[in-house]
């Protein structure tokens, strides 16, 4: 008996957890194998604004509000775990390899402008003299970017691992190999049935990704979501090279670079590297800056994250299913300090708040003719 459980420890269900701790509810998380296809493992780690909210302001709001908390944030989880999150945020750049993209962000920040206005969004378009004063040896085809001052980037890994220290450290369990094979609600508590045992509580989060579909059903909630692919390359440290992150390769605090990303919603859950993706992601790379030619490629990785049908997050509470609240997102880092110290405190008190209820899958239930 617990007074939540969480099922999924992955980067949602890890952030709500360790929220919920620090509401000081007793807090158990049900994981799944180290096989499980986490999102982590795709996840690019990005903290990004510029892009976040198009055609959903209430979501452009999460966001901002996301990457607001994200530097306390991590200040509390690395003095609780001295683990470092690698969070910085120094702005970040979109970069454009043709006019008509570069007029695309313009026309973006033109909308993005339109929501609570220009004060609360710092997006400015750049030629590509003023790109390459700040990154020194772009491609020729660079024509200009878009950059975001409240961008920024995190390590994914270093975040799910101080997030799992974070539980442990505040009284929580997370027991591994522990997959839902039923779910039901009896006298006011939720039962979670798995292959090993029972477990209870009068509060239950679905959090694990992809697999909320099937959970869902088991509670009779139809949950929006599915697998996209994403594919990243990584290289040999070096030196500092990139100042600030791109939308496609950035590096990180311990030196390595990241390329990206892929999306293939038709590999299903083949979350295999492939030759052709990996070919065309350095290839995009080199064009955004050729000295990567001189830097050795050391591994590949795939995985699959969710998505759901408008790419916006979809967090779930019903009133005929008391208790019970749903979490899924694409952004689990950009989200994760949101999730942790405002979507944890609204589920402790059981009920979310009015200004996220557009990010329901009630948007979805429009009427057709």
């Amino acid at each position: 008996m617990s007074d939540a459980i969480v099922i999924g420890g992955g980067m949602v269900g890890a952030a709500i957890a360790w929220g919920l701790l620090r509401q000081g509810l007793a807090v158990t998380v049900l994981d799944g194998s180290d096989e499980a296809q986490r999102a982590a493992r795709a996840n690019f780690g990005l903290v990004w604004v510029q892009s976040k909210g198009d055609g959903l302001p209430e979501y452009a709001h999460w966001t901002r509000e996301g990457a607001a908390l994200w530097p306390g944030f991590q200040d509390i989880l690395a003095g609780e775990t001295g683990i470092s999150s690698g969070f910085s945020a120094p702005g970040g750049l979109h970069l454009c390899m043709s006019e008509e993209e570069l007029q695309g962000r313009r026309d973006l920040r033109a909308r993005m402008h339109n929501i609570d206005g220009p004060e609360a969004f710092d997006m400015q378009i750049l030629d590509r003299a003023e790109v390459a004063d700040l990154l020194p040896g772009i491609g020729p085809d660079v024509v200009g970017a878009s950059l975001c001052a409240q961008d920024g980037h995190a390590s994914p890994q270093g975040l799910l691992l101080a997030l799992h220290r974070g539980i442990l450290k505040q009284g929580g369990r997370i027991l591994p190999c522990e997959e839902a094979v039923a779910i039901r609600r009896t006298a006011g508590v939720w039962e979670v049935q798995t292959a090993r045992g029972r477990h209870a509580a009068p509060t239950l989060v679905l959090a694990a990704g992809t697999g909320n579909l099937a959970l869902g059903r088991m509670v009779g909630m139809e949950i929006p979501v599915s697998g996209l692919k994403g594919q990243i390359l990584v290289t040999e440290r070096t030196g500092p090279r990139l100042a600030l992150p791109t939308h496609k390769v950035r590096q990180t605090e311990a030196g390595t670079l990241l390329l990206g990303d892929s999306k293939e919603p038709e590999a299903g859950s083949d979350d295999r590297s492939s030759g052709a993706v990996i070919a065309d992601i350095a290839a995009r790379s080199l064009r955004m800056f050729p000295w990567l030619s001189e830097v050795n490629l050391v591994r590949a990785w795939g995985g699959i994250r969710t998505m759901t049908p408008d790419s916006f997050p979809v967090y779930e509470a019903r009133e005929d299913l008391p208790g019970l609240f749903a979490a899924n997102c694409h952004s689990g880092v950009t989200l994760a300090a949101v999730h942790a110290l405002k979507l944890a405190p609204m589920i402790a008190a059981g009920a979310l708040a009015p200004g996220i209820a557009p990010l329901s899958s009630r948007r979805f239930d429009v009427p057709t003719d």
